[in-house]
């Protein structure tokens, strides 16, 4: 059988036809042409050690949905050393329209820029909100083209990352199914959060997801609330916890220095590490950002909100 030939007699590389059935492999998935950028809005007191962290969570974004132009923004950036999310999104808007201007220089037959020209996800697991209303301060004194998602939360892939992050500190066991005992196993969980009571409330959802995957029972507290933590954990041993841990609900940087460490003190428990740019966290950035724009996650491993 002879293949299709080029004009210089070559043979011709032809698509390889699309898979039928049900069992066919999804389309690769890419971020469409001209796209707004995926900006993370990152809470706290910049530094290096938050820059990383954010750098590695849009990493993952981007190694998820390739294409994507991601960008981050401190809400307490100086645009120096740590760009603002003001100065961000101004710079997002401002390459959406050099770039159009380019194409018509150009000669090339481009649409005018119209939409968001850029997505603000908050990296944040809960609701706050005095650090949300500071976002879309932000948003608005930047004069840009933006949209604004909700908070990465609740959701059980955080469900996951707390148990993660608790088997890490030996205070869970990585795996119920497995046949090993954890000796420092926690048997009740205080799950602390910032953002007053609405935080509390919305983590007391990811808390049954934890609970459930635990098999122990864990009850949420407010870190920004002085005895929050010691009263939940006092709940907890009055109900028959005799052995206690703390898991943060938060992913790091909108938490102040000390305030974890004290409460922790306070309840007399040890302490697991926050979520931090564990790859469930990336996966819940994009999610808010392709959720926003109504880009099908198509089974790319992409978690549907």
């Amino acid at each position: 059988m002879s293949s299709p030939t080029g004009p210089a007699g070559l043979p011709v590389r032809m698509p390889r036809p699309r898979q039928s059935g049900r069992h066919r492999r999804p389309e690769p998935l890419a971020a469409p042409e001209g796209a707004p950028a995926l900006v993370l809005a990152v809470p706290g007191e910049p530094s290096a050690a938050v820059r990383s962290l954010a750098e590695e969570l849009v990493s993952i974004a981007r190694s998820e949905l390739p294409g994507l132009e991601a960008a981050i923004g401190f809400l307490d950036g100086d645009d120096t050393e740590y760009v603002s999310l003001t100065g961000v999104l101004q710079r997002a808007a401002a390459l959406r329209v050099e770039r159009y201007e380019l194409a018509i220089a150009a000669g090339r037959e481009v649409a005018e820029p119209e939409g968001p020209a850029a997505v603000v996800v908050p990296l944040l697991v809960g609701p706050n909100a005095e650090l949300m209303a500071r976002i879309r301060q932000a948003v608005a004194d930047s004069g840009a083209p933006a949209e604004l998602t909700d908070v990465l939360g609740p959701h059980p892939l955080l469900a996951e990352a707390l148990h993660v992050r608790l088997s890490e500190a030996g205070l869970a066991r990585a795996d119920r199914a497995r046949l090993f005992t954890v000796t420092t196993a926690a048997d009740g969980i205080v799950l602390a959060t910032t953002g007053g009571a609405e935080a509390v409330q919305a983590a007391g959802i990811t808390g049954m997801l934890l609970a459930a995957r635990l098999a122990v029972p864990v009850m949420a507290a407010a870190l920004d609330q002085e005895g929050s933590v010691a009263s939940v954990a006092e709940q907890l041993r009055d109900a028959g916890s005799a052995q206690l841990a703390v898991a943060p609900y938060l992913v790091g940087p909108e938490l102040a220095d000390g305030l974890l460490d004290d409460a922790a003190k306070a309840a007399d428990c040890p302490v697991a590490e926050p979520l931090g740019a564990y790859p469930a966290v990336g996966k819940l950035v994009l999610s808010g950002y392709m959720t926003l724009l109504g880009i099908s996650p198509q089974q790319q491993g992409v978690p549907v909100r």
